[in-house]
């Protein structure tokens, strides 16, 4: 069984402090994209803790446009990341993501976590590691075709960490979850985290 550990009403400064003493040891990453992580992925990096030289970062998900593009969560990550010596790894359809050492992840109202929306039915056993897929509903704030990683590959990690900005429609759709209330994307990534007993830490 994988313990599941809730921490309330942390700011940016605090998840970073958590972020820094979980990536005191090298490993790949898969960060999120989204308006929550990267004013925590700014204060890490700030703090100086995290020796990012050399390594591996995967975005869990991206919109299939430009690097250059606002909607990019690859260029984001670039920009931030590279000058700090980091190695970030676009998604491709023939990519072979590494076993990580964390999987950080969103979620959205709708349950979704990188770009698994409920209408894509992501599969525990799939046998792909990345998919390129269609969100329907299209979000009106990015409507783009997604590149994702899978639930297999997202699962391949030492420990999960969601962040979920505080917002009361989420925490509710992510303790419906926990309960086995619902079959949405992330119940499902739960689940398979679950049968690996993979520690999941969550910032409601």
């Amino acid at each position: 069984m994988s313990e599941i550990t809730i921490i309330e009403s942390a700011d940016a400064a605090a998840i970073a402090d958590w972020l820094a003493a979980h990536l005191a040891a090298p490993g790949a990453v898969s960060l999120p994209g989204g308006s929550t992580p990267f004013p925590i992925i700014e204060a890490l990096i700030a703090g100086g803790r995290v020796d990012w030289a050399g390594r591996a970062v995967w975005p869990n998900d991206d919109r299939i446009v430009p690097e250059d593009h606002e909607a990019s969560n690859t260029g984001k990550l670039r920009a931030l990341l590279e000058p700090e010596g980091a190695v970030v790894v676009p998604l491709a359809e023939d990519a072979r993501p590494p076993h990580f050492a964390l999987t950080w992840l969103g979620m959205g109202p709708d349950g979704h976590i990188a770009s698994l929306f409920p209408n894509t039915d992501p599969q525990v056993d799939d046998p792909q590691t990345v998919r390129r897929l269609t969100p329907d509903p299209l979000p009106p704030h990015a409507p783009f075709d997604r590149i994702t990683l899978t639930i297999p590959a997202l699962v391949d990690t030492q420990a999960i960490l969601f962040t979920l900005g505080g917002a009361a429609d989420k925490r509710a759709v992510f303790d419906a979850a926990v309960r086995g209330e619902n079959d949405l994307p992330v119940a499902r990534l739960l689940g398979a985290a679950r049968a690996r007993g993979i520690p999941v830490t969550v910032f409601a």
